[in-house]
C-alpha cells in the first residue's frame, strides 16, 4: 500500500516517487490527478458510476472516473473527496487504492498520473455538476457495454484492471447499462 500523496508547490519537490516517465519531460513537474471508481458497495460492488466529460473539448462525449487535480498541501485522499463533491454533488468513503504501474499511479497524458480509489457514496445523490454531462451506472452484468464505451484511451487499462479488482468477471454477459 502506497502512503498518501502531498503536493508540495507546483514547481517544488513531488513527494511519492520517481517523476520521469517514458515519453513524459523530465524536467517538467509531474502532475497528480486522482480518481474515483465510485461502487454501490465497497464490500460488495455490484453497480459502477462512470462520468460522461462535456469539457475540454478533446475530450468531450469521452468516458472517465471523476476525479481531478491534488492542490498543493492537499493529500491525494483529500483532493479526491473534494473532487466527488465539487462534481458530482457526493461525499465517499475510500476503499484500497487501485495501484497502478508507476509509483504515481496510471501514466496519462501532458507530464501527468492519475491515482485512482474504488469509493462508495455517504451522502448525496450523484449529479453530473461540473465538467460532466451524463453519469451512468454497470452492473457486473454489463462489462461489455461498459468496455464498449468511448473512453479517454489512458483511462481504458484502468477499466481493464479494476474489473478483476471489484471480483467482476473480465468478459461482459448479458445485460445493460442502468442509468
Amino acid at each position: 500500500m502506497r502512503a498518501d500523496c502531498v503536493v508540495q508547490s507546483i514547481r517544488g519537490i513531488h513527494p511519492i516517487g520517481d517523476r520521469r516517465l517514458t515519453g513524459m519531460n523530465s524536467n517538467a513537474p509531474l502532475k497528480q490527478i486522482v480518481g474515483g471508481a465510485i461502487v454501490d458497495s465497497l464490500s460488495y460492488p455490484t453497480r459502477l458510476l462512470v462520468a460522461r466529460r462535456s469539457a475540454p473539448e478533446l475530450l468531450a462525449g469521452m468516458w472517465e472516473f471523476p476525479g481531478g487535480k491534488v492542490e498543493p498541501g492537499e493529500s491525494c485522499s483529500d483532493a479526491l473527496r473534494r473532487e466527488l463533491l465539487e462534481e458530482l454533488g457526493v461525499s465517499v468513503t475510500l476503499g484500497s487504492e487501485l495501484e497502478g504501474p508507476l509509483a504515481q499511479g496510471w501514466p496519462l497524458a501532458d507530464g501527468a498520473a492519475m491515482r485512482v480509489w474504488p469509493a462508495e457514496i455517504v451522502q448525496g445523490e450523484p449529479a453530473p455538476l461540473e465538467d460532466h454531462d451524463e453519469l451512468l451506472w454497470f452492473g457486473r452484468d454489463s462489462l461489455s457495454e461498459l468496455l464498449a464505451l468511448p473512453w479517454i484511451p489512458v483511462d481504458l487499462p484502468i477499466v481493464r484492471a479494476l474489473i478483476p479488482a471489484l471480483g467482476w468477471d473480465t468478459v461482459g454477459g448479458p445485460g445493460t447499462a442502468r442509468g
